[in-house]
């Protein structure tokens, strides 16, 4: 797919067909965020794989909010990141994660990113229980790992509306306007 089709054809979506992803597929896609730039090529992106439906319903409930679509997709992938490496290791997760949904998309797939870093299981109790220690009780996660974001993929027979037209002029400004 041409790139400026896949920019423009990434969307969140939170709705999935039934339709098992292969894990060729899957690992495809990953193999292609894992070429993303990394700090110092420290390539401290670690991705887990899920697809099985049992996990895919306990990573739903990994917040009250904002991961319970994640029961329905065929798979998620947890993106992690060795924090050993770098001090980095949260841009270095958000760029995979970035590549890792164009890859989706350019795979005929939709997806959805879960924020896990740093967000509680429940909204109104932010001191209380975190998404990502949830996740080390049922996901073998390495201690000296940090979960990123979840993303939920798979195939989709939702087509969302385009983006809304905006006026992005006052987000760009060439250095000679300041």
């Amino acid at each position: 797919m041409d790139f400026k089709k896949v920019i423009e054809t990434r969307r969140s979506v939170r709705r999935f067909s039934p339709t098992a992803v292969s894990r060729e597929v899957l690992l495809d896609i990953v193999n292609q965020a894992l070429t993303a730039p990394s700090s110092r090529n420290m390539r401290t992106t670690r991705f887990i794989i899920v697809d099985d439906k049992p996990t895919l319903e306990k990573l739903s409930e990994m917040r009250d909010y904002g991961s319970s679509f994640v029961k329905d997709a065929p798979a998620a992938i947890i993106v992690c990141a060795d924090t050993t490496k770098t001090d980095l290791w949260r841009e270095n997760c958000s760029i995979s994660a970035t590549f890792l949904q164009l890859a989706a998309v350019n795979a005929g797939l939709a997806s959805c990113w879960v924020h896990v870093l740093g967000r509680p299981r429940l909204k109104d109790v932010p001191e209380g229980e975190q998404a990502d220690n949830y996740l080390r009780t049922f996901v073998n996660i390495p201690e000296n790992w940090a979960v990123e974001c979840v993303i939920a993929l798979g195939y989709s027979d939702f087509t969302p509306k385009p983006l809304p037209e905006h006026d992005d002029c006052g987000s760009v400004i060439w250095n000679t306007e300041i």
